[in-house]
């Protein structure tokens, strides 16, 4: 059983870490230069900070599944049989799975909140839709919200592993037997 949810753990680790990896990569790197009025500008991930801080945390997440990937693969190649008998280390990985998971949802909703401003514009503010003008830039950064959404999804399922490894160090409590019962 162990073996299994070993491998199911990798597959989900590589699988969020190739997910956030190229989510961080399409927002990172994308720009769009357009001339408006005669004068060019130039649409980077720095004019909006909900997209550089996502990019930043989703690169967080992607270097931390690779270290836990790595981890993974050690266990599974180099033992027969991964002893996880070490609560502080279970408790340490679930909780930075939790935070990591955490924090790459929130960045994703600060970045698709920034983006839908940016779609539709906000009249009472008069911001004006940007994607009328950066069309390529604005396509980017719906398929790195896709990717980041499906990353943080594979990540939930880390840490729902995560949780089940930590939970399996305690026995079961036996129920407490009332005074009706005896």
């Amino acid at each position: 059983m162990g073996s299994k949810v070993l491998k199911a753990e990798s597959l989900l680790r590589g699988l969020s870490l190739v997910l956030a990896a190229i989510a961080a990569l399409l927002m990172g790197l994308n720009q769009q230069t357009k001339t408006v009025f005669f004068e060019p500008k130039k649409a980077t991930v720095n004019d909006i900070e909900a997209f550089r801080v996502f990019t930043g945390v989703l690169a967080i997440a992607a270097g931390y599944h690779l270290l836990q990937l790595s981890k993974c693969l050690a266990f599974q190649f180099l033992t027969e049989s991964p002893c996880w008998c070490n609560k502080l280390v279970a408790w340490l990985c679930f909780l930075i799975d939790q935070v990591i998971t955490y924090a790459a949802f929130v960045a994703a909703m600060a970045a698709l909140q920034a983006s839908t401003t940016a779609l539709f514009g906000i009249g009472h503010l008069q911001w004006a839709k940007l994607c009328n003008i950066y069309t390529r830039f604005c396509v980017q950064v719906g398929a790195s919200l896709v990717c980041a959404l499906a990353a943080t999804l594979t990540m939930a399922a880390v840490s729902a592993i995560s949780a089940h490894r930590l939970f399996r160090l305690y026995p079961a409590s036996k129920p407490a037997v009332s005074a009706v019962q005896r």
